[in-house]
């Protein structure tokens, strides 16, 4: 049960991303979410008005955190842009491995409205412009594999999101969505996307 007005919101937000990556949001009510939380339904939608409004602010505050976490990945990383990439991609992934509702959460952002993907698509977009400018330089210096930077990051993440979006294809080459299996996952990927990159 939370109790404290501070934590309330922040409680409702970490429940939703659990159960509309777990579940889908189209499964999900808001009783189901208040149970979680411990809340009454009207606590819930004291704090968030409509479902939808919901999705919105879960969107926005996983798009906050990501862009926080990769921030510190290119920080923490070498000068060298395999080196970045990679840290980039573990640094995304990572928190997938310890909370896989979050590859379905990608998943639920593949099924969103237009108007969703609209907002969406403009939270992402400073990160994806410089993604683009980063590649090309790396690039045109020759510490990378020239190709087209945009379609270079179209492609990682339609790979990464092809992960969360074919569960019935992972488990086709028997796969299971288990700590080791994702660290597994995570450990291929990255190997696959730095292959491409190499120069």
């Amino acid at each position: 049960m939370v109790t404290r007005k501070g934590t309330t919101r922040a409680s409702i937000l970490e429940a939703s991303v659990d159960l509309f990556g777990s579940r889908g949001f189209s499964a999900v009510s808001l009783d189901d979410i208040a149970a979680v939380v411990g809340v009454a339904k009207q606590t819930v939608l004291y704090w968030f008005p409509s479902k939808d409004e919901l999705l919105e602010a879960v969107l926005e505050q996983t798009a906050i955190e990501l862009a926080a976490v990769i921030e510190a990945a290119v920080r923490s990383a070498p000068d060298e842009p395999l080196a970045r990439v990679e840290a980039v991609i573990k640094a995304v992934l990572r928190p997938a491995v310890r909370r896989p509702a979050l590859l379905g959460l990608v998943r639920e952002v593949s099924r969103l409205s237009p108007e969703h993907a609209e907002r969406l698509t403009t939270q992402v977009q400073p990160f994806v412009r410089r993604a683009i400018d980063y590649l090309a330089q790396e690039m045109q210096a020759g510490r990378l594999r020239t190709a087209d930077p945009g379609l270079v990051v179209a492609l990682s993440y339609a790979t990464v999101t092809g992960i969360a979006t074919e569960p019935t294809a992972l488990r086709a080459v028997e796969w299971e969505a288990t700590t080791a299996g994702l660290r597994r996952l995570r450990s291929e990927l990255t190997e696959f996307l730095l292959a491409a990159l190499r120069p």
